[in-house]
């Protein structure tokens, strides 16, 4: 199988980062060598990958050069954010084309808080159209390729965040997730991908006012640990009193967990290959002394069409009210057909939406009751292995799109609307050599439990690496 990866012997080598941390700080590189060395791994495979929303090189080589004086955990370790908030300098262009880039004039509420962790953002990442495709194929900006396999798609919004971290370009980026955009990319592209509670990180304005907030930033890492330091750092500048504290989270659990595994949707059962990578995966858990019981999904089939109803009726106000929100140079006609379908979908059915919502914010106690039973819940974090590049193509019909989207994207949706947590470990492989991501989710507040899950089951079964395979990339090894 044929990869494209940036690993190379320079300044940030295979060390995830908190190995870059360490290295820094006993002075083995600079933060002037680690981000010279991601501009140049961006630069390498950027042609194959396409993971590159905007530069933004020469500010992360001024903030560098003054590492130290910023101070955070991460002072020094480069990064990118997603091209979906507000930085400083970059313009924001949602993942599409359709009105004149304009440089943010200051960081918004999450670029503040994670820059403020000492990670230096070269720029911003790639993603799908507003983040509503499970896969960024833009028709005029090119799709964003699986550094796993560059025929196949590297999933969701956060796409090109997810491509760059498992290409070795970074150790750690930003992503968000409104449907599964954490989660998706950490599994087709072999990451770890952790949605946080609703509330636990700080979000922009505009996506504090959606009536029913399904929206979480994160990060994709290579590591654990990189995910648990992270959620330790940010906690130090974003505290959520009505949540549980996260705390530092350096080790495997002891507790022995009542883990359910589930491996039908709402809308599906999990294809054979996957539903089979799932038992095996409860089977481990059982190998390691966790009590694992099979259930039924308890979710009422319906929940499909309310969450479709409200992704849609989020698609309104940025068609219909593009020009004030975008600028003058806004133009509706460049949107792909899942965007403008989306749109149209809701505005024949904006009479419906109260009730979607309604209904939608009484599934948590669906889930309440599920966490009196079990401390975990295993699924699958998609229905089907990770597509080639062109099935989600957003130039298809919307029906098409819609309809593929639904029958993949069929695990995830849940934790956005409960506002539950939920972390994505690339615990297993397709036939096909493609990683294959396992969805823990645990209640409110409970990142900590599903912290120490994942230490333990990266030490059981560490993830294959994509720089033991061979790579194609020009001027990559």
């Amino acid at each position: 199988m044929t990869r494209c990866h940036a690993y190379r012997d320079d300044a940030l080598g295979d060390l995830d980062a908190v190995g870059l941390v360490q290295a820094l700080r006993d002075g083995s590189v600079s933060a002037d060598e680690l981000v010279e060395a991601a501009i140049a791994r961006a630069e390498a495979v950027n042609p194959t990958l396409n993971g590159l929303a905007y530069r933004d090189y020469d500010r992360a080589r001024a903030r560098a050069a003054a590492a130290g004086r910023f101070g955070g955990f991460f002072d020094g370790v480069p990064s990118f954010l997603k091209d979906n908030v507000a930085a400083e300098g970059m313009p924001t262009m949602e993942g599409t084309d359709a009105w004149e880039p304009r440089p943010a004039p200051a960081d918004g509420d999450f670029a503040r808080a994670f820059l403020a962790t000492g990670l230096v953002a070269l720029g911003k990442t790639q993603m799908s159209e507003f983040g509503f495709s499970a896969a960024a194929e833009h028709p005029r900006l090119g799709p964003v390729r699986n550094p796993w396999h560059p025929d196949y798609t590297a999933g969701a919004s956060s796409s090109g965040s997810g491509a760059f971290v498992a290409a070795g370009v970074v150790p750690i980026a930003h992503a968000n997730d409104g449907g599964g955009s954490i989660r998706i990319p950490a599994s087709c592209n072999g990451l770890v991908g952790l949605k946080p509670s609703r509330g636990r990180l700080p979000l922009d304005k505009d996506m504090r006012q959606m009536p029913l907030r399904i929206v979480a930033n994160g990060v994709v890492t290579r590591s654990v640990r990189d995910t648990a330091a992270f959620y330790r750092e940010m906690e130090k500048l974003h505290r959520n009193p009505k949540l549980p504290p996260i705390g530092d989270i350096t080790r495997p659990g002891k507790q022995r967990l009542r883990i359910a595994v589930c491996t039908r949707s709402v809308h599906r059962e999990a294809a054979p290959e996957v539903r089979d990578l799932t038992l095996k995966t409860a089977a481990l858990l059982e190998e390691l002394g966790h009590r694992v019981t099979p259930i039924d999904n308890p979710i009422p089939p319906r929940f499909v069409d309310d969450f479709l109803l409200y992704w849609a009726f989020l698609a309104v106000a940025l068609v219909r009210d593009g020009k004030r929100r975008f600028g003058p140079s806004f133009d509706r006609t460049r949107l792909d057909n899942l965007t403008l379908g989306l749109d149209r979908f809701a505005a024949r059915n904006l009479h419906r939406v109260p009730v979607a919502i309604a209904r939608l914010s009484r599934v948590r106690r669906i889930t309440s009751r599920l966490a009196a039973q079990y401390e975990v819940v295993l699924t699958p974090t998609l229905a089907d292995v990770t597509p080639p590049v062109g099935h989600l193509d957003p130039t298809a019909d919307y029906e098409q799109i819609m309809d593929r989207l639904i029958d993949w994207v069929a695990f995830t949706p849940l934790q956005n609307v409960t506002g539950e947590p939920a972390i994505s470990l690339p615990l297993t492989q397709s036939a096909a050599g493609l990683p294959v991501g396992m969805m823990f989710a645990a209640p409110l507040g409970r990142e900590a439990r599903l912290l120490e899950l994942a230490y333990e089951l990266e030490e059981a079964q560490p993830w294959a690496r994509i720089q033991d395979g061979r790579s194609t990339a020009a001027g990559v090894r």
